[in-house]
């Protein structure tokens, strides 16, 4: 059967053959208790009890029960109108809705409740004729009817819950995983699993596109948090996933993600197992660099959902996986200083140390070590564009990191530290003085944390890289840090802490660190 078949077969065949044989089974049914039970025939005499209540007159309720049928087909027609307006209005915001709509269990049964007994309708009326009354058929025309008026209130409500925007997402969500874990079990097709896993994904970056577009940032978060919950559910499901599901299939190589890739990308793809993923933060790098400059928190979150993905591969011990992340992490970083976002690079940052240090505490040192150089490398390269404060938050995170680095006595740990200490560059540019100085200060912080956790050794090593410095430039510094007094900065900030602050322990380390340079050098 071709593809255009099995479309028609499902789009008509099935839910006319159906309903049809729905409408007239009930009838069937309805009618034949009548035949045996009720004997249907009209009486003048009215019966005693709740059975008044089902007399009907032969003469009376023919017009009767042909109103009925028009009353449902009435109803029928507002539910559709209404139904229709809506769908198409939220369809103009959010793809897949139309389709979404029409697969859900509820809408089915409801619009087919009232085209069941629409049909219903036109046999009641035409079995109703001279002196013959199928009491029990009318009877349940009557409270088909009933319902079917009743019903339209409540129907509307879910529509409206259907089509909000949260429901959607999560609805996306629900099925790309049910569809998902079909598929990495060998359930069903393997290659509609895949497309539909992919459709849900980009469907999920239309609807933060839009919403960005909209400046709409609370369905823009849900929808970023949503790509997260799947790959991070996902990551549940890999394990137990059967070998075909990481090839990428016939279905999905036409992909515009995919189909612009090298081959033999494609094929460390597979090899690596990581193409949902990837799809997944594919989508985040592109609604990424869509947000710079015009709705930044939606940057923010997006670093905020990779870590917590890069925390769940650490946590899984999937190494190609965290290192995918870290990859993309590079790249939030290389497309914020492109655009010369500072408060942008500086949130991801934080991010970044954040994931870091996650891999120092699952024992992924040498991953930590490599994201080091990176932030290095980033630091460096926002030197050379005279964004100073980038170059600064970059040395006080690497600071911070060599500091769990050294509190587990990683193995790491002395390349980290060498890493920091060639993070600052000689210059007389002002702007670029300010960085210098921001990473100086930085390395005398952790040589006060050095020597406060006894270790002499690194400190020295710090010492001997600022040797060289003026001493009036290693007098402002110290005074500059000496006047920190409280952890809050002045500012509403992310960090919630000031980047110079020291407790008074570290403090007093601090000026016996600048003691070894009123020594004779």
């Amino acid at each position: 059967m071709t593809a255009e078949q099995r479309s028609f077969r499902d789009a008509w065949a099935v839910p006319i053959v159906g309903l049809t044989a729905l409408a007239l089974l009930t009838f069937w049914l309805l009618y034949t208790v009548d035949q045996v039970a009720t004997g249907g025939a009209g009486s003048h005499a009215q019966p005693e009890g709740l059975l008044r209540y089902f007399f009907f007159d032969s003469v009376a309720i023919t017009d009767a029960v042909s109103a009925l049928g028009g009353m449902v087909a009435g109803v029928l027609g507002i539910v559709i109108s209404v139904v229709s307006i809506v769908v198409q209005l939220s369809a103009e915001r959010y793809t897949g809705v139309t389709a979404m709509f029409f697969r859900d269990r509820t809408n089915k049964i409801v619009l087919g409740f009232y085209v069941v007994t629409c049909v219903l309708g036109v046999w009641v009326g035409l079995s109703v004729r001279g002196e013959y009354v199928p009491r029990v058929t009318v009877a349940a025309m009557a409270f088909a009817t009933t319902v079917a008026l009743v019903l339209m209130a409540p129907y509307f409500a879910h529509v409206f819950r259907f089509l909000e925007p949260a429901s959607i997402i999560d609805r996306i969500v629900t099925a790309a995983l049910r569809t998902a874990r079909l598929g990495t079990l060998g359930k069903g097709d393997l290659a509609h699993a895949q497309r539909e896993a992919i459709v849900a994904m980009e469907e999920l970056t239309d609807i933060t596109s839009n919403s960005i577009s909209g400046k709409d940032k609370i369905i823009a978060s849900r929808a970023v948090d949503a790509l997260r919950d799947l790959a991070v559910r996902y990551i549940e499901l890999k394990p137990s996933a059967a070998p075909e599901w990481f090839a990428i299939g016939a279905r999905i190589q036409d992909n515009p993600d995919f189909v612009a890739m090298d081959p033999e990308s494609l094929a460390d793809l597979e090899a690596r197992r990581t193409w949902v993923e990837w799809k997944v933060m594919r989508q985040y790098l592109g609604i990424y660099n869509e947000a710079l400059g015009s709705m930044r928190d939606i940057n923010y979150l997006i670093a905020i959902d990779t870590r917590y993905i890069g925390e769940a591969a650490a946590k899984a011990g999937d190494r190609e996986l965290y290192e995918l992340v870290l990859r993309f992490m590079n790249s939030y970083m290389r497309a914020t200083l492109n655009a010369r976002e500072v408060r942008t690079a500086y949130n991801v940052l934080n991010q970044y140390r954040l994931l870091v240090e996650s891999l120092l505490g699952a024992g992924l040192g040498a991953a930590a070590l490599s994201a080091v150089g990176h932030i290095k490398y980033y630091g460096s390269t926002s030197f050379d564009m005279k964004l100073p404060f980038v170059t600064e938050t970059a040395a006080y995170d690497v600071g911070a990191i060599c500091q769990v680095a050294h509190d587990q006595k990683l193995a790491e740990h002395g390349a980290m530290l060498r890493l920091f200490l060639d993070l600052d560059r000689p210059s007389d540019e002002r702007s670029q003085l300010l960085a210098l100085k921001g990473v100086r200060k930085a390395q005398v912080k952790l040589a006060a944390y050095y020597l406060q956790a006894g270790d002499e050794g690194n400190a020295r090593l710090i010492f001997a890289d600022l040797a060289s410095e003026p001493a009036d430039r290693l007098r402002v510094i110290r005074e500059e840090l000496e006047r920190v007094e409280t952890k809050d900065f002045w500012e509403i900030i992310d960090r919630g802490r000031n980047f110079e602050y020291m407790p008074p322990s570290q403090k007093e380390a601090m000026r016996r660190f600048f003691g070894w340079f009123e020594a004779p050098r």
